[in-house]
């Protein structure tokens, strides 16, 4: 026997029975079960078993886990390199690479006129094409590839390449291109009740407008990928890529060959955040052409300046909103408008700019209202997916005014949020969904102000303020309410290919993929879950398109959501027939049967039988009893009428709060985080460990965004914060030297997902709004919280320090 059947198998024992286990507090609806019973009897140490260390963490943390540039290429390998345009906007009169090809180590320079098949690569929409042909659309534009012997070569061979340009005037506005009507994507709205009679008969009327910034991805392993050629004239192209199925289609249809002809494996990424989702298919499509013309393996790794003035980031925002509010400051209706700034082409620019007005709301009922979405072309790279898909964008501008009906109102922003989030009569949003367990919002809330001592610090600050001319403290709660699911109904599914080996050992695939958080660890869980055996008995492999076929992007926080219920699905028919064939082989009830702790349990009463894994596997086998599975599931419920821009986008909603104390200078504009408590909301977590650590990361990056993240171009359109040394994103220092993060327990989701769990990958990002807000508040207190100030984001320390002068010049005026 094997050294893994021996420890799976024992002879036929007899264990004692357990007391049963109370059921969970909180209402559940469905028959699904939950991923622990929310009243755990067990002693403390016992009860966070399922808090399984990441998959990968040992390879992490010594150096052996392999990411693209670490897979060894075989010999004769070639080394790829990108020449991008200098231009933002022209015509493309000339591109002479014959100097190119005749530089040291050149063996293959290709461009637009080279692609055998599909020029256009768009993801979902054309305009973008491989290499630009005539017009030139911003500056990092790919114009032509050159593969060499070696990386050194290729980055030099490409300066040789002669390149002209007739300049055209480009756009970098995106509010003078709504203006103009210059749109990749028509303009869409969402309209819920007579928003017009709302204003009309409000009380009071405010209005404001707001800029947010974007955000670079800033993923530690960069754009890469390694193509090799197989002997069927394939192709099997390893990428650190989010979408490994469209990567797959993109590169067959540049190649003009089918698609099983290409096979696309991802083990794991160095992060992604979504910028890899459709943004790293053109260079393995690039690298793919050139292994094909040369029959020879070709890597391809951008460097960060490169990649960085390559690809999209963030959309920035252009927001407004007008507000009609009662004399208690509840919100009556209004109209609200968002501009995304989407770049040169529709990239899922559709996509995100909705989910921005989906979520314009966040956690407050708009009462009757109209949210306009426009998707505004500029001559910079194409924006695309980033952790929160718009969603967090869509916020910001209702977070606006919750502060400033607070400070027209004269009372604290915390009482106005309450005052407006959903509640019973008012629980349906402005796209027509309902906000199930709206209730638990209010929870969140009311609980994280308590466990903050929101009140007690409330009094202190201002206090401490009164008396502080120079040094201000601010105070935020935010809450967040996130929409689960992809807007695009199609792309709700997900599937999986389990099999169990003779020994007793599992190997699971599924169609997601790990960029480091924790997507593996847990779906191995689910399957030692499903069959009663131990964690370390599931290995996961790499993500691959010829074992899981026609797969959705890791992305929309639905990566466990998705494949874990495939994962399970999968491993319910392994143990369906495996109960079955136990129940005939040993002649035992069939209803009697169980597979736990890693053993098949049969009988009831005081005693049972055993029979260890291993050895029903076997007896499984002998009896030619099929020991693998194909799972899949759908997400039900969801739909979207884009016509009448009403439905039901998200399966379920997940929630969560933070409170941010910042200290401020308001001389220079410098300040420190000083505390952040957050409570989230992730259902009945499938690992609390994995989920915590989310939440933390998400807020740091969330905070980062809205504050130190700052791009800025020149004004030919260049990027000039394409590194470390001029892109500050948040390091250790940056941290709150108080930081409490908690996860809500006892209650499950009240949807059938994965055990009742929810979410966590996306919804912790916007909690760091609070951290913006807590500015304001601190920059509010120099007009004795009388005033809401401007403060456009990333909110860096100019931008503070100008928000605080306007105000003291206001004050004095």
């Amino acid at each position: 026997m094997r050294t893994l059947t021996k420890r799976l198998q024992a002879n036929h024992t007899r264990v004692e029975a357990r007391p049963p286990v109370p059921a969970a507090e909180a209402p559940v609806q469905g028959d699904e079960p939950l991923a622990r019973e929310a009243i755990d009897p067990t002693p403390p140490k016992a009860r966070h078993a399922h808090a399984a260390r990441h998959e990968s963490a040992v390879k992490h943390v010594t150096g052996r886990a392999h990411y693209i540039d670490d897979l060894p290429a075989p010999a004769g390998a070639l080394h790829a390199m990108v020449g991008l345009s200098e231009a933002a906007h022209g015509r493309l009169l000339r591109l002479d690479l014959d100097a190119v090809a005749r530089s040291p180590g050149v063996v293959d320079v290709i461009s637009a006129g080279d692609i055998p098949g599909h020029r256009d690569i768009g993801p979902v929409f054309p305009g973008d094409p491989l290499f630009a042909e005539t017009a030139v659309s911003y500056v990092g534009q790919p114009l032509f590839a050159v593969a060499a012997t070696s990386y050194a070569a290729a980055r030099r061979a490409v300066r040789a390449a002669v390149i002209e340009i007739e300049p055209l005037t480009p756009r970098f506005d995106p509010v003078d291109a709504a203006a103009a009507r210059e749109f990749v994507r028509p303009s869409h709205r969402q309209v819920g009740g007579d928003w017009a009679q709302a204003l009309a008969q409000a009380p009071h009327v405010l209005e404001a407008q707001q800029f947010v910034g974007g955000q670079e991805h800033f993923y530690l392993e960069g754009q890469a990928c390694l193509v090799i050629p197989s002997e069927d004239e394939g192709m099997t192209v390893y990428t650190s890529n989010q979408h490994p199925s469209e990567t797959q289609k993109l590169v067959a249809e540049v190649l003009d060959i089918p698609f099983h002809a290409v096979t696309v494996e991802n083990r794991r990424m160095g992060g992604g955040f979504g910028g890899k989702e459709t943004q790293a298919a053109p260079w393995a499509c690039m690298a793919a052409l050139l292994a094909r013309r040369n029959g020879r393996a070709v890597r391809l790794r951008l460097p960060r300046a490169e990649d960085t003035r390559a690809t999209g980031k963030r959309h920035p925002f252009h927001n407004r909103y007008r507000l009609g509010i009662d004399d208690d400051g509840v919100i009556v209706g209004g109209d609200i408008e968002l501009i995304g700034d989407c770049g040169h082409s529709p990239d899922l620019s559709e996509a995100v700019v909705d989910r921005a007005m989906f979520h314009a709301d966040n956690a407050y009922s708009l009462g009757a209202a109209r949210v306009t979405g426009h998707r505004a072309r500029t001559h910079t790279a194409s924006n695309t997916a980033f952790r929160g898909f718009g969603g967090p964008q869509g916020m910001m501008i209702i977070e606006r005014a919750m502060d400033d009906i607070a400070r027209h109102r004269g009372e604290d922003p915390l009482t106005i949020r309450q005052r407006n989030l959903y509640r019973l009569g008012r629980e349906t949003t402005h796209y027509g969904q309902h906000v199930d367990q709206h209730p638990l919002l209010h929870h969140v809330v009311e609980r994280l102000t308590h466990s903050s001592d929101y009140w007690q610090r409330r009094d202190r600050i201002t206090a401490f303020n009164r008396h502080s001319p120079v040094i201000k403290r601010g105070l935020a709660l935010t809450p967040v309410k996130f929409g689960i699911s992809f807007t695009a109904k199609h792309l709700n599914q997900a599937g999986a290919l389990l099999h169990v080996y003779t020994d007793g050992s599992v190997m699971i695939n599924h169609g997601g993929t790990e960029m480091g958080q924790g997507l593996h660890t847990k779906i191995c869980q689910v399957v030692a879950r499903e069959l009663g055996i131990e964690l370390g008995a599931v290995r996961i492999s790499a993500t691959r398109t010829d074992k899981v076929p026609n797969t959705s992007p890791t992305a929309a926080s639905s990566g466990a959501d998705l494949n874990g219920m495939a994962a399970r699905d999968a491993a319910i028919q392994v143990r369906r027939r495996l109960l079955d064939f136990a129940a005939e082989h040993y002649q035992w009830d069939r209803e009697g049967l169980e597979l736990e702790e890693g053993a098949l349990i049969a009988g009831n009463g005081d005693t049972r039988h055993r029979v260890a894994w291993g050895e029903l596997i076997q007896a499984a086998y002998l009896a030619r009893v099929s020991l693998s599975a194909t799972g899949f599931y759908a997400t039900p419920l969801i739909h979207y009428d884009r016509a009448s821009g009403q439905g039901r986008p998200f399966y379920y909603f997940a929630y969560g709060a933070a409170v941010s104390e910042v200290r401020v200078d308001t001389l220079s504009g410098e300040y420190r985080v000083e505390r952040v408590d957050v409570l989230h909301d992730v259902g009945d977590s499938l690992n609390p460990a994995i989920d915590r650590g989310q939440v933390e990361g998400g807020f740091i990056q969330g905070m980062g965004w809205l504050t130190s993240e700052e791009l800025k171009w020149n004004a030919e359109g260049r990027l000039l914060s394409d590194g470390p040394a001029t892109y500050k994103i948040p390091t250790f220092g940056d941290l709150p030297p108080v930081f409490n993060v908690e996860l809500l327990e006892g209650h499950p989701n009240s949807q059938a997902s994965l055990y009742r769990s929810k979410a966590v990958g996306e919804p912790p990002f916007m909690l760091a709004i609070s951290v913006w807000s807590a500015l304001r508040d601190a920059l509010a207190s120099l007009a004795d919280y009388r005033e809401s100030p401007d403060l456009d984001t990333p909110a860096t320390p100019e931008r503070v320090l100008l928000a605080a002068e306007a105000l003291r010049q206001r004050s004095r005026s």
